[in-house]
């Protein structure tokens, strides 16, 4: 529903604008724009996903080996002791734990596939624990807000788009993503804790916060010292060293394991093939829209209005470009990709517009559209503070996002 009006907005405002355009400036082309706009995006959009189909195979056939070896249940049993203060309603030992760790877990390592039925079932376990079967219960909310804040160690997907649209190094928005996206998850935790009187000082939860903490302001301190071109070359190859070792990790594992997986990795690849074909109309559909909002001027004056306040106020403005991915990721996920795909289109991948774009694109989940699947899906109607919850974990990771990308890129 959300995109729906995303999407109707786009066209009507774009149409508003163009007969203003017309009718009171005189710019009788501002239509053959616009209509150009359609065909030069929805071609745009098929040649992306055209090109995303032997990348997203690629990285989906990885994927299904580290799945099929039991990855994730090895990171269940590791993270397990970390979430229990998190949850402190929930028995210890009850089931529902197992599979929420195992949806966090896929969440992780990118596997978005699996990471949403297990969610669903996950919640379907908390209802079953829930006295109140039409407000959202506390360890809800944690789950949720766990989920939208989006902590991901792999973001496959981000990736995938900035390799396709000629990214020298893909991977060079890992590290500033992995701070970002802990910057959220913290945000959450602390939020929803504080609403529901988390014991902090619990030895677990806290060793474990203080830990990641810990050693993401040890590599900051330590890249504070590098030139900005140090550090981009820094964070290129130690990404890439970190992201190609976890595929030597995932492929080993699974030999260790004695699984095939040769037939894992084309079962994986196979799935990726379909992922790409099923994008297809999505992405014409939010990529045209942006570009006849583009066409009519639109673009411009949103982001011209923005830069032209911030610089009154003596404030930095390069961010700007970058703030409709930011500001449409809690809304719909599609149309945010799309914004940051646009981004790079007109600014380049290596550009900071483009890198900054990538990594608000990977650094939170879509927060409306979870709440609105994982709630309706057991039927909870008052989701209490889970929605503020989900948005001040967006907030937290914007602002980690765009202030970590002026240390990596500027």
């Amino acid at each position: 529903m959300v995109l729906n009006y995303i999407w109707l907005g786009f066209f009507l405002i774009s149409f508003l604008l163009g007969l203003f355009q017309w009718i009171f400036l005189g710019h009788g082309e501002v239509f053959p724009e616009m209509l150009n706009a359609t065909f030069e995006y929805s071609k745009t959009a098929f040649e992306i996903s055209l090109g995303l189909t032997g990348v997203l195979a690629l990285w989906l056939g990885f994927l299904k080996i580290a799945e099929n070896a039991g990855l994730i249940n090895i990171l269940a049993r590791v993270l397990g002791p970390f979430l229990y203060p998190l949850f402190p309603q929930i028995p210890k030992g009850h089931p529902v734990f197992g599979t929420m760790v195992m949806n966090f877990s896929a969440n992780m390592l990118g596997l978005d596939n699996a990471a949403t039925p297990i969610g669903l079932k996950a919640m379907d376990g908390l209802q079953e624990l829930n006295e109140d079967k039409k407000a959202a219960s506390n360890s809800q909310i944690m789950f949720l807000v766990l989920n939208t804040s989006g902590l991901t160690i792999i973001p496959i997907n981000v990736m995938v788009y900035r390799a396709q649209m000629g990214a020298e190094n893909p991977a060079d928005i890992f590290l500033p993503i992995l701070v970002a996206t802990f910057a959220a998850t913290l945000g959450g935790i602390i939020f929803v804790g504080i609403k529901q009187k988390i014991n902090f000082l619990n030895p677990y939860l806290l060793s474990a916060l203080l830990a990641v903490t810990a050693l993401i302001v040890f590599l900051l301190y330590s890249l504070s010292s590098l030139y900005p071109e140090q550090i981009e070359a820094i964070s290129g190859q130690v990404s890439s060293l970190i992201i190609f070792s976890l595929i030597a990790v995932f492929i080993a594992y699974g030999f260790f394991k004695k699984i095939n997986v040769y037939e894992s990795f084309i079962d994986g690849a196979k799935e990726g093939f379909n992922v790409a074909i099923k994008i297809i109309p999505f992405l014409v559909a939010i990529l045209v829209a942006i570009g006849v909002f583009r066409a009519s001027g639109g673009m411009e004056l949103l982001i011209g209005s923005l830069q032209s306040a911030l610089e009154s106020l003596g404030w930095a403005s390069e961010f700007v470009p970058s703030l409709p991915t930011a500001i449409l990721k809690p809304l719909s996920g599609s149309a945010a990709r799309s914004m940051m795909v646009d981004a790079m289109n007109i600014h380049g991948a290596d550009s900071f517009t483009g890198r900054l774009s990538s990594t608000l694109q990977g650094t939170t989940d879509t927060t409306f559209y979870i709440i609105a699947v994982y709630f309706g899906a057991v039927g909870i109607r008052n989701t209490r503070y889970a929605v503020s919850g989900g948005l001040f974990a967006d907030f937290v990771g914007i602002v980690a996002a765009i202030l970590i990308a002026y240390f990596f890129f500027l």
